[in-house]
């Protein structure tokens, strides 16, 4: 879902503003109700395809997501070159746009005959992190982890070695050889489309807006959040109901995303640490991992047992005054939205870093996995917008350090700091999107690009151009 909704953003986008119509492509090994419920509720010139399920069961049970969704989309090619030439009967087809795990695909849309784009749905550094990787990779010695130095690219604040995405901290696992392979891959598109804007990566997106050869030129053309959210539960949500009676600007709402879980330490911590800072707060509860596996929500959203039950006893009550707790879910936007909300802790998954910039919400930086560390070292160091937690040697964060981090988010020096930072941003992002402004130009172009490829530079009839 975090790939699926800025694709359908961009795909709205494309329909509303320049007349096309467009096809979502999905895999049979992502379907559930809540994908369902989001793909229905597309607007009419958007269609959908569910691809034809693929074995993956020669893959070992470890294997990881990232493996998994790349081997899915190499099986699929037959079917999606299949799908792509139904459409030429019925369309005027003038452009294929991949997933950055499904690279592989464009030798689909070379087979049908079309132009390939990548939507690469997370920021700038992670996208110049991917296209160096073949060459970052041939002169490497160890494990990202071992560096001495950190990761130095092109315009992004250095990354030390243990914050490069999840991914590629194992070298000698598959899903690092495949996160090679679409580095490589990537070169074969005809454009990058980045769900980034120029204002929170300035020096990256200078970099890679300027022509480089044997790269495509890469537009960045975000952000693009989540709108029209789908899910009504009865009406007008409690939670809201709630912030309306808090005051402004004082309420941290706690999300760790629709994948991410905690330990039962983990969890205790946080409460206690919310519980000592004094301050309001929404938390989306969900149960935690027994695991240890921080991704084991990746699929699924809803927490499998009452969440409720593994919070410290006496929490709920002791913080019924300034608390509110949510079970698994909460309307994201809408809470980010509120004029009661004033931080965020966040686990930086770049859709919700997306929707906070946009509402000009502050945050507090808590990784778990995939992109996300170093996203929080790009969003503290870089865009400034956000403060760092101090883990302890086990690993934990201590409720201290939580506690310390929302006092001085909601009430200090450094909190006024990247408030004052990301409202800047909240502005640059809104400008952007506007007609003429940087994101909605390098739309135009791609869209331009697509046109004069389809030998119509005019605007097709609506209905026709897909």
């Amino acid at each position: 879902m975090g790939h699926l909704i800025p694709l359908a953003e961009f795909a709205k986008l494309i329909v509303s503003k320049h007349g096309f119509t467009a096809t979502i492509m999905t895999f049979a090994s992502t379907a559930s109700k809540t994908q369902q419920a989001f793909l229905s509720s597309l607007p009419s010139s958007i269609s959908t395809l569910s691809l034809p399920p693929v074995s993956l069961s020669d893959l070992p049970p470890s294997a990881a997501i990232e493996t998994r969704m790349s081997v899915e989309a190499v099986r699929l090619i037959p079917s999606i070159t299949s799908a792509l030439e139904q459409l030429k009967t019925r369309h005027t087809v003038v452009g294929f746009v991949a997933d950055l795990f499904g690279a592989d695909t464009f030798d689909a849309a070379r087979d049908a005959g079309l132009r390939s784009c990548l939507f690469f749905p997370t920021n700038l550094m992670t996208l110049s992190l991917l296209l160096q990787l073949p060459e970052i990779d041939a002169n490497l010695t160890c494990e990202f982890k071992e560096l001495v130095e950190p990761v130095k690219l092109p315009g992004c604040v250095p990354i030390p070695g243990t914050e490069i995405l999840s991914p590629l901290q194992d070298r000698s696992n598959e899903c690092y050889k495949w996160m090679i392979h679409h580095g490589q891959k990537y070169r074969e598109a005809e454009a990058i489309l980045v769900n980034s804007f120029d204002e929170i990566e300035p020096e990256a997106a200078k970099i890679l807006r300027h022509p480089e050869p044997g790269r495509p030129p890469v537009y960045p053309i975000g952000p693009l959040i989540q709108t029209g959210s789908t899910v009504d539960k009865a009406g007008r949500e409690e939670c809201l109901d709630w912030l309306d009676k808090q005051p402004a600007n004082s309420v941290l709402y706690v999300s760790f995303g629709s994948g991410g879980t905690l330990t039962k330490e983990q969890m205790d911590e946080v409460a206690y640490g919310l519980e000592l800072s004094g301050q309001r707060f929404l938390w989306v509860v969900r149960s935690p991992s027994d695991a240890g596996d921080f991704s084991s929500n990746y699929y699924d959203a809803e927490s499998k047992k009452d969440p409720f039950v593994f919070l410290p006893e006496g929490f709920r009550e002791r913080t019924k005054d300034i608390g509110m707790l949510v079970s698994s879910w909460a309307p994201q936007t809408k809470v980010l939205a509120h004029k009661a909300t004033g931080g965020y802790v966040c686990h930086c998954g770049w859709n919700s870093t997306l929707e906070t910039v946009v509402h000009g919400v502050p945050i507090i930086a808590w990784p778990l996995f995939a992109e996300q560390k170093q996203n929080a070292v790009m969003l503290s160091e870089g865009a400034g917008i956000a403060l760092r937690l101090e883990k302890r040697e086990d690993g934990v964060v201590g409720r201290e350090e939580i506690a310390k981090k929302v006092k001085q988010l909601m009430e200090g020096a450094e909190g006024k700091r990247v408030r004052s930072k990301v409202a800047e941003l909240k502005e640059a992002a809104a400008e952007g999107l506007k007609e003429g402004g940087a994101a909605s130009q390098a739309l135009a172009e791609v869209v331009a690009m697509w046109k004069k490829g389809s030998g119509c530079e005019r605007d097709l009839p609506n209905g026709n151009s897909h």
